[in-house]
């Protein structure tokens, strides 16, 4: 059933406002709730004025004193001429500064956009063209390897660079910007307005913006707090980029409780086990980082310290769970999954851990979860089928892509009689099934999407890098599942007429054109790759015909 644009978003809205207030409240004094994403800082503020909000080895800021540069920020940004609706990229490392931007932004009345510090700069210059950004923030050890992009971006009106000393010529510095005056929060926004826009790679095509509003943020910051039991005694380390929606979670759960958190940008594990022994009670990770972790000597102020763990982003082995809780015999481990169109749907209490190991758990306070056949009726207990995600943390779509925003977000299979316009849900493309318990299980995909180390990647992005290294002449890419990576990234392509079949020259321009978790791990190289009677590259013969073979030769 497809809908207009207009019906699309006026739905969405019905949708969230009906189910507004979620489910269980998180601990703490709090008696306020934040509408508003910024306003999660300024309620905090209000109760834990004095409590650490954000700590890094260089600098920290106080609930008071963060509320403060966001509020200063703020209008410096409106004085900039950012107002409601106005896209802000931020292309910069985790700090003080980056964690200020994005909530100023909020609070200006603007919608920012993470981009990960990890993206190329053709990457880069895609979402900002994308996106129609009109103020980038970046820091300044970045900015000259991108600028032949803001060149090429029309759209790009003003860029504010991090660092002290950094801005020139038309560029505004950071620290001007945020050495505003306070003028108050920007008049007229509604708990419905987008405020961000995270992308994430599709199984074709570049990368697409998913937009999410004050209401889908503050409720689900609301919602896993809830479940984490969150208060404001808990210090979260966040290890994960801010581009990575579970990464951004970390600051909007801690600051729903009025926790601290501890920004952390570290190149080893290592750096990750020094830092948890500062008191940390929280860390969230994905499969990669737990499996490099869980052969480390952990700390002991580490382990009497943590209260929970979790894992998202992909299925974690049941040998490296059952290593995490030898290593962590006081620690709850949380096992979720999610979805960057939905935050996230589904969690597996730590109680059921021993017995469901491999479970996804059920959806979290807050959201439905339903398991589907094709044609939208539900399935039975132990029947495989599409995951959909129902309520107020569905998202508002695509970013300027109507057609794919309407392929994904469609009426949820379950509709009251009486009401005249359906709700949306999101279809996630996800097989699961779920137990007689209703416990949920992760079956695989029904598109060609690969998930790596926890990030998304399209193979139709790494498939047009092949093609332009020069060398190639046809490419097909899929993943194959790896016991650390979620699943790997490999190619079979064949060369173009008078290039010999040579790996080092083809993965070296991926590598300069794309994020490494991206690049092919391995490529397979034939002579003439299989076409059907169109012509065209017979993808679902090649892909079968090589998986299992590539599966059983790791």
């Amino acid at each position: 059933m497809a809908v207009s644009r207009a019906t699309f978003f006026y739905n969405q809205a019905l949708c969230q406002l009906a189910a507004k207030a979620p489910t269980g409240s998180p601990a703490g004094p709090l008696d306020l709730m934040p509408e508003l994403l910024d306003e999660l800082i300024f309620t905090s503020a209000a109760g834990f004025a004095g409590q650490p909000a954000l700590l890094t080895p260089e600098k920290g800021l106080d609930y008071g004193e963060l509320a403060e540069l966001v509020g200063r920020a703020a209008t410096g940004l409106q004085d900039l001429g950012v107002e409601r609706f106005t896209r802000v990229a931020i292309l910069a490392p985790k700090s003080v500064d980056t964690v200020a931007a994005f909530f100023a932004v909020a609070r200006a009345g603007g919608i920012f956009v993470p981009v990960n510090p990890l993206l190329k700069a053709h990457q880069v210059g895609h979402i900002l063209r994308d996106s129609g950004a009109r103020v980038l923030i970046v820091n300044a050890a970045r900015l000259p390897g991108i600028q032949g992009e803001l060149e090429q971006c029309p759209e790009l009106r003003q860029v504010v660079v991090l660092g002290k000393g950094a801005a020139t010529g038309q560029n505004r510095s950071w620290d001007d910007v945020g050495a505003t005056p306070a003028g108050g929060a920007a008049i007229g926004r509604l708990s419905t307005d987008p405020v961000s826009i995270f992308y994430t790679s599709g199984s074709t095509g570049s990368p697409k913006g998913v937009i999410l509003s004050h209401l889908n943020m503050v409720t689900g910051a609301h919602s896993v707090a809830s479940y984490l039991q969150n208060n404001s005694a808990d210090r979260l380390l966040s290890v994960l980029p801010f581009s990575f929606d579970y990464g951004f979670s970390q600051l909007t759960t801690a600051f729903s409780v009025g926790a601290s958190v501890r920004l952390l940008n570290y190149l080893f594990p290592q750096d990750v086990l020094k830092a948890g022994a500062e008191g940390i009670t929280g860390l969230a990770g994905v499969p990669p980082l737990w499996l490099q972790l869980l052969d480390s000597s952990w700390p002991e102020a580490m382990r009497r310290d943590l209260r929970y763990i979790t894992n998202s982003g992909g299925a974690l082995p049941v040998s490296a769970v059952r290593r995490l809780q030898e290593l962590l015999p006081s620690t709850d481990i949380y096992l979720m999954y999610g979805l960057t169109e939905a935050f996230r749907s589904s969690f597996l209490p730590p109680g059921e851990l021993d017995q469901r190991p491999t479970s996804m758990g059920k959806a979290i306070p807050n959201a439905e979860i339903l398991v589907v056949r094709p044609d939208g009726s539900e399935c039975d207990a132990e029947e495989t089928g599409e995951l959909v995600h129902c309520g107020p943390l569905v998202a508002q779509g695509y970013w300027a892509d109507e057609e794919r925003t309407l392929a994904r977000f469609k009426p949820a299979p379950r509709r009251l009689a009486g009401l005249p316009l359906p709700e949306l849900a999101v279809w996630s493309g996800d097989l699961v099934r779920r137990d007689a318990d209703g416990y949920l299980y992760f079956v695989g995909r029904n598109d060609e999407l690969i998930k790596t180390s926890g990030y998304r990647v399209s193979p139709t992005e790494v498939e047009e890098a092949l093609y332009g290294s020069g060398r190639i002449a046809g490419a097909v890419v899929f993943g194959i599942p790896d016991t650390a990576l979620g699943q790997t990234v490999v190619a079979i392509v064949e060369a173009t007429a008078g290039q010999s079949a040579e790996d080092a020259p083809v993965l070296d321009y991926c590598r300069r054109e794309l994020a490494n978790y991206m690049v092919p791990a391995r490529l397979v190289w034939l002579e003439d790759l299989p076409r059907n009677p169109n012509g065209k590259l017979d993808r679902n013969h090649i892909v079968a015909s090589y998986r299992q073979q590539l599966e059983s030769s790791e």
